[in-house]
C-alpha cells in the first residue's frame, strides 16, 4: 500500500517538506503492516536500497552474539528512521529487528529518496543528526558496559525511557509509560536476568517495580546519583 501524505508527515525526516515533495516522494513508497512479535528484518538479511521508517506503534532492534546470547541495542517509535545500510551501508541488515507492538513501516525507494535530497538537503541534514545521535548513543552503551558498573548502566537505562517515552506523576512518583520488564531491562544493560531482579530490589527506596514491567521513581535525585557513578550511596 503506497504511504498518504499524512504518513509521510509522521516521520521525522520528512516532517518539513512542502506537500509537492511529498507527493513527489509518495509513488515510490509502500507501507506495510507487522503484527506484534513478528520479525520485519533478520540479522544478515540482504536489503534492497530503500529508507526504512516507523510509521506507527514501535519495533525493537536486537543483536545476538556468536555465543547466542540476545542484546536489545534500541527501541524505536513512530517517525523514526531505520536500518542505515540498506540506504548507507553494504545492504546488510546488522541486527534483527521486531515489531515490538503492532506497526506500520514505510519504506521509500533509494534513487527516489537521493532525487528528494538534491531538491532539499534539509532531509539529508535530518538523517545525519538521527545517525550521528545513534553514534553517540552506542558509544556510552559501549563505554558503560566495558567501564561502568551494573547498577549504574541499570540506573541509566530507566532514566533513558523515562526521558524517551515520558512519565506520568502520581503519589508514589514519576511513573514510566513505557512498561520494562526484567527480562528487558537485562537484555538492554548487558547483564543477566537474576542479576537485575537482585539489583532493582535493592533500589527499592529509589524506583518502585510492578508485575507488568511498571516503574516508578521514587526519588530522581537519588536515581541520577547511581546514573553518575556515585557509589557512596547505600542501597
Amino acid at each position: 500500500m503506497q504511504a498518504s501524505l499524512e504518513q509521510l508527515s509522521q516521520i521525522i525526516v520528512f516532517a518539513g517538506l512542502e506537500t509537492a515533495e511529498k507527493i513527489s516522494l509518495q509513488p515510490y513508497t509502500q507501507v506495510q503492516l507487522y503484527r506484534k512479535g513478528e520479525i520485519i528484518l533478520h540479522e544478515d538479511d540482504v536489503l534492497p536500497a530503500k529508507l526504512y521508517a516507523v510509521v506507527s506503534g514501535s519495533i525493537q532492534v536486537t543483536k545476538t552474539a556468536m555465543t547466542g546470547k540476545e542484546t536489545i541495542l534500541r527501541a524505536l517509535a513512530a517517525g523514526e528512521i531505520f536500518a542505515a545500510p540498506a540506504m548507507l551501508g553494504n545492504g546488510i541488515s546488522p541486527a534483527t529487528v521486531t515489531a515490538e507492538f503492532d506497526c506500520e513501516i514505510l519504506t521509500v525507494e533509494r534513487d527516489a529518496l537521493l532525487k528528494a535530497i538534491g531538491q532539499n538537503p534539509e532531509i539529508a541534514l535530518r538523517m545525519l543528526m538521527v545517525f550521528n545521535s545513534r553514534i553517540q548513543q552506542l558509544h556510552e552503551t559501549v563505554h558503560g558496559l566495558v567501564s561502568e558498573r551494573a547498577i549504574v548502566r541499570l540506573a541509566r537505562l530507566i532514566q533513558y525511557f523515562a526521558a524517551e517515552s515520558g512519565t506520568e506523576s502520581t503519589l508514589q512518583g514519576e511513573c514510566l509509560r513505557i512498561k520494562l520488564s526484567y527480562y528487558r531491562m537485562a537484555r538492554s544493560s548487558g547483564i543477566t536476568y537474576e542479576e537485575c531482579v537482585r539489583l532493582i530490589k535493592s533500589l527499592k527506596s529509589v524506583i518502585a517495580y510492578s508485575r507488568g514491567g511498571t516503574i516508578t521513581i521514587l526519588d530522581a535525585k537519588k536515581l541520577d546519583a547511581i546514573a553518575s557513578g556515585d557509589n557512596r550511596l547505600e542501597y
